[in-house]
């Protein structure tokens, strides 16, 4: 693994840890970020040839950044709830756009792109759904805020009765989420003992 790709991880865990407490926020996040990285990724393709590369650094953070005040002008349009709701964490799009670009990503295939935004994708709705499932015991709660209706009053489909583990939707019961998963991952990984 090399360093890039761990920069892009280790950016990718704030928004992991503290926007996943719910399946909603967690899809409207990554919906967020696929149509910053399209739109920042079209513009520096035109832009690329046009400029000097000591200028790549400049015109890629102010690019993100456009894009991200867009989108999140846009999701404050669409639905005010849900955008109070990402806070600081739509922003973080904008740096991982600049260093995704420093690493080389929208030069790369694009079957490989599309893998890493799957990826993603996968990774923050499951650990959306997972988190609201154990924290709440709800699935879809506030789905409204993506559909972009005026009905705020529907809460999901409740699957455990007594709540669920509160701690979980916090981001302390992420970090111990995550180190569990993580831990499971690598026992189940684990190769058997030689004798």
């Amino acid at each position: 693994m090399n360093k890039s790709l761990r920069l892009q991880g280790t950016l990718m865990l704030a928004p992991l840890i503290g926007i996943t407490d719910t399946l909603v926020t967690a899809l409207g996040l990554w919906l967020l970020f696929v149509l910053v990285v399209t739109a920042f990724g079209l513009s520096m393709a035109v832009l690329r040839a046009r400029m000097l590369p000591t200028t790549h650094l400049l015109a890629s953070v102010l690019l993100a950044a456009t894009w991200t005040n867009c989108a999140q002008l846009a999701a404050q349009i669409w639905s005010l709830p849900w955008h109070q709701h990402l806070g600081i964490y739509a922003g973080l799009v904008a740096l991982q756009c600049v260093v995704l670009e420093h690493a080389g990503f929208f030069r790369r295939a694009r079957v490989e792109r599309l893998k890493l935004c799957a990826l993603s994708g996968a990774l923050l709705t499951g650990f959306g759904l997972l988190r609201e499932f154990i924290g709440n015991g709800t699935f879809g709660n506030h789905f409204s805020w993506l559909a972009g209706a005026k009905q705020p009053d529907w809460q999901g489909w409740l699957l455990l009765a007594d709540g669920g583990l509160r701690l979980v939707t916090l981001a302390p019961g992420g970090f111990i989420l995550l180190g569990l998963l993580l831990a499971a991952w690598q026992a189940w990984h684990r190769s058997p003992p030689s004798h």
